[in-house]
């Protein structure tokens, strides 16, 4: 049997737990790990969010550079005179791209000519969710589609980017595969080189 002048000094069952809360509110260890884990993860999601989108803004201009370095031999008539044909102009865009694009199946030339600008009509890079064969064959000379000297010509590359499959966060991906699509293109009119 437990005497009375120790059952009144102990605090009723709610005041233990009152006092419990009161000591674990004071109490700050831990308070670190707990603010890390509440900011860790939109953290982590912004940093990985500004990578993908800087990649993505690389690779777009890495792109966009390399098809205007290539299409100046198109417009200065360099290469119709050297016989270079749309398989070679797609090297010339991967050499000049240095190595950040991939020379696969992943790009597609069009390159179109005509008298005027009225006569060009842009091939849409995508249908039904998948990218566009390239405008005729890989051997096919690159004077055959731009024409002779003084003509209007639209060079178009589309790439497929593939990185945005693995970004899945940041929906960038417009293709069915979930790849994200980079078009770069360039207007000109040729030099009378002839």
């Amino acid at each position: 049997m437990i005497p009375m002048s120790l059952m009144s000094r102990r605090p009723p069952a709610s005041g233990r737990k009152r006092s419990v809360l009161r000591r674990w509110g004071r109490d700050s260890q831990g308070t670190t790990a707990i603010e890390f884990a509440v900011v860790a993860l939109p953290f982590f999601f912004f940093s990985f969010g500004i990578m993908g989108l800087g990649l993505h803004f690389f690779t777009s201009s890495a792109l966009e550079n390399a098809v205007e370095q290539a299409a100046r031999k198109i417009r200065t008539g360099q290469a119709q005179k050297e016989g270079k044909t749309l398989n070679d102009f797609k090297n010339m865009v991967c050499t000049a791209a240095t190595g950040y694009i991939k020379c696969d199946t992943s790009l597609r030339v069009h390159i179109q000519s005509g008298a005027n600008w009225s006569n060009i009509v842009p091939r849409p890079c995508l249908s039904n969710g998948a990218l566009n064969s390239s405008a005729g064959s890989s051997t096919d000379l690159v004077s055959s589609a731009s024409g002779g000297a003084s003509q209007a010509v639209l060079v178009t590359v589309c790439y497929e980017w593939t990185l945005a499959q693995k970004l899945p966060f940041l929906m960038m991906g417009d293709l069915a595969n979930g790849s994200a699509l980079i078009q770069a293109s360039s207007t000109f009119r040729t030099e009378p080189y002839q």
